[in-house]
């Protein structure tokens, strides 16, 4: 079995990855403003933790496949425990805000967790108030709502021949929703990358985040940690990277 280390903590601040393309000064700075209340690195942190745990979890029960061999939905529940077990409240599927007006629950687009303070309630402000309602409750907009995405290097079937376009396609379209929506003011996008190499993932994140810059998306710099996973389908390292996002396009100087 392969000893498991701990994630390697790495923030915007560590030169020894390669240099994104960075978000404008002024508008970096409102949004590091805006999400002051949330703590972009426990949240990396708590992640990047979970993975950890749920991958040696494999090794111990001698898996054929490995942690690289979950689809995104299958690790949402991991990722979800994680952030529990960390003390934050979890909802998972949640309609995002501006989709709650719509009169049918089955309507509207959903956000993949959207986490509270210390565990409290997640408020419903579409539904009738009761004299029940818990007074602690967080609204919509105080809440941190987190898309996750995540893309293997490699699969069962080899090559993932997709990997290019599920990251620098797909993913752009998360920011994108966390953005436009008036009611959401605490953000950020969850990438979780399964490579060969830890190169290969410092590369592509940079990569993504420029191509974000180009299209004016409102990414700021991300926090990132990497770790080592067991060799089962070419993937060895495990990288988690948390994108905070803004509602308005972060302006050029």
């Amino acid at each position: 079995m392969q000893h498991k280390k701990l994630p390697e903590r790495r923030s915007h601040s560590d030169t020894s990855r390669p240099p994104a393309v960075p978000a404008a000064r002024r508008g970096e700075k409102r949004l590091r403003q805006a999400s002051a209340k949330w703590s972009i690195t426990a949240i990396a942190d708590a992640v990047a933790a979970g993975l950890v745990c749920e991958s040696a979890r494999f090794d111990a029960e001698q898996a054929v496949y490995g942690l690289d061999s979950l689809d995104e939905l299958a690790l949402h529940p991991l990722i979800a425990s994680a952030l529990r077990d960390a003390g934050f409240g979890v909802y998972r599927e949640q309609r995002y805000p501006a989709d709650r007006r719509c009169r049918r629950v089955s309507e509207g687009e959903r956000c993949d967790l959207v986490l509270t303070p210390a565990g409290r309630p997640l408020d419903a402000p579409e539904e009738p108030k009761t004299l029940f309602d818990p007074p602690d409750a967080v609204s919509l907009g105080d809440a941190f709502w987190l898309e996750t995405k995540v893309v293997a290097q490699f699969t069962a079937n080899g090559p993932n021949r997709r990997y290019s376009s599920l990251l620098l396609g797909d993913v752009r379209r998360d920011v994108a929703k966390l953005a436009k929506d008036p009611g959401i003011r605490h953000a950020g996008l969850g990438i979780v990358l399964f490579t060969a190499e830890q190169h290969v993932a410092d590369h592509d994140l940079a990569a993504w985040q420029q191509r974000c810059d180009e299209l004016e998306l409102p990414v700021a710099a991300p926090e990132i940690r990497h770790a080592r996973v067991s060799d089962r389908l070419g993937n060895e390292v495990c990288t988690v990277a948390l994108f905070p996002i803004a509602r308005t396009r972060i302006a050029r100087p």
